[in-house]
């Protein structure tokens, strides 16, 4: 073994430092700042190389952890670039908004007794210090094909898909209703957690390499699913999930009941150098305002961390089970704390109480019930317990769900579940539509970045199966010109 690596035992956990939180809550940069290559590779060499990696196990992408730690500490950075893109196609992105604490950093081995090995911050150090080198290039592929395919989304999903398949030598486009390439990670994920030049940089490295990007279309308005299946040998529909969940308790229809996305998106964009009508009106300002966000995931805690930048005169998180069961990344709940954020645990929505615009929330205190057959308790109310927190605005972050695709796209033979997802092999990955393929939010439901990055690595895989067996596959005439 290494004489660097197995460092856990006299080597204590350290992250990248954090900007003061009093300074880091008026402003929407990143809160770490990036480590120094001599810490890094001392928090890469804490790794103890085991016989088998959890931490690779439980990653979605099963990223080559333990490999490209130990390149870290042997300070082989080049290779350790090469081998976290291998399995990855934005590991910087995963790097910064993946929850470790539930998926690689929460099954390390050594963080039952020692902590976890800082998996997230060494990988975005990789990419960061890769970029900087003028490593990340474009890509071209051995050989060309006549074969196209049009992809339906710019998020993460639908980017991963996209270069999977130009590196296999397809013609690939790819359409997307917004004005920018990225999907949440652009309008959805704020800037003190990812920075928009991070997403932007990856955009162009795939239109450096030939994919192009048809922006602001809509499909079922500016192309139809059958003009794109047309000129499309295969089309794969990536478009994530979008729909806001309801909360039905009294009083949601009235003023200053934000969903999440149109708060978060209204944000991003000014951060982005855009005037927003709705922001200059004060609507969506949360400055000066008691805001209560209901919610416990991530978009929850976006918005929470947001408000606070925002200058709210006080922030609250309404979240009806306790901290120990909260979907979202502990380690954001940590951040949003020391930024001001009151959290009231066990805690829901009664009502939302108000004359034409929002003045409280009334809640009332819940109790975990008895286990069902997964582990799992269910939240009850206790009897008598409601109180109203003053509120100026309530953001509602309760998750999303998937747009009704057959009657946007204005094609009824694309079939869904009753969830609304659209319904795949999920072998070959095909939808009910001959060469049409589905990956993403929009088959398993709103989920993780990482998920969805291995769904459209996995949609590539099978579209090219499937269109290798297709008649007509032959090098593209360009390629053949040039031998």
């Amino acid at each position: 073994m290494n004489g660097k690596m197995l460092k856990f035992t006299d080597t204590p956990q350290a992250m990248p430092d954090k900007r003061p939180a009093d300074t880091r809550a008026h402003d929407f940069a990143e809160i770490y700042t990036p480590f120094v290559q001599e810490r890094a590779e001392e928090q890469a060499g804490r790794c103890s190389q085991c016989g088998i990696p959890f931490c690779q196990v439980h990653c979605p992408l099963h990223n080559n952890i333990p490999d490209w730690l130990k390149l870290v500490a042997e300070d082989r950075m080049e290779e350790a670039y090469e081998v976290a893109s291998a399995t990855n196609n934005m590991p910087e992105v995963c790097g910064r908004i993946c929850p470790q604490d539930r998926l690689c950093e929460g099954n390390c081995v050594i963080e039952k007794e020692f902590d976890a090995v800082t998996i997230g911050a060494v990988e975005k150090h990789i990419l960061d210090h890769a970029w900087a080198q003028g490593w990340v290039k474009p890509f071209t592929p051995p050989v060309e094909r006549d074969q196209s395919v049009g992809i339906i989304g710019a998020g993460p999903g639908g980017l991963a898909a996209a270069e999977e398949l130009r590196k296999r030598g397809y013609q690939v486009t790819v359409y997307d209703r917004y004005d920018r390439a990225g999907g949440l990670l652009i309008y959805g994920i704020p800037n003190f957690k990812l920075d928009k030049d991070i997403v932007a940089r990856r955009h162009q490295r795939l239109v450096d390499s030939n994919i192009a990007f048809r922006l602001n279309t809509e499909v079922g308005r500016d192309i139809t699913m059958a003009e794109l299946r047309q000129t499309h040998d295969a089309v794969l529909i990536a478009t994530g999930a979008y729909k806001a969940r309801d909360l039905k308790v009294p009083g949601v229809g009235l003023g200053n009941v934000i969903p999440a996305m149109e708060f978060l998106t209204c944000s991003n964009r000014r951060g982005l150098g855009e005037r927003v009508a709705d922001f200059d009106s004060g609507r969506l300002d949360a400055r000066g305002k008691r805001v209560v966000v209901i919610g416990g995931g991530d978009t929850a805690m976006d918005c929470v961390r947001t408000a606070i930048r925002q200058d709210a005169a006080s922030v609250t998180c309404l979240y009806r089970r306790d901290r120990a069961n909260m979907p979202g990344s502990q380690q954001e709940v940590k951040n949003a704390e020391e930024e001001g954020v009151a959290f009231h645990w066990l805690s829901a929505p009664e009502a939302i109480v108000g004359d034409q615009t929002v003045t409280g929330v009334r809640a009332y205190r819940m109790r975990l019930g008895a286990r069902d057959a997964t582990g799992r308790q269910a939240p009850e109310p206790v009897p008598d317990s409601t109180e109203t927190i003053p509120a100026d605005m309530v953001i509602l972050a309760l998750g999303y769900d998937a747009e009704d695709l057959p009657v946007l796209f204005g094609e009824p033979a694309l079939e869904v579940n009753r969830w609304g997802t659209v319904k795949v092999d999920h072998t070959s990955m095909m939808t009910s539509l001959d060469g049409v393929f589905a990956a993403g939010d929009i088959v398993r439901g709103a989920s993780l970045v990482v998920w969805a990055i291995r769904d459209g690595r996995d949609a590539a895989a099978a579209m090219h199966t499937w269109l290798s067996t297709k008649a007509g596959t032959r090098p593209h005439a360009a390629a053949i010109a040039a031998e």
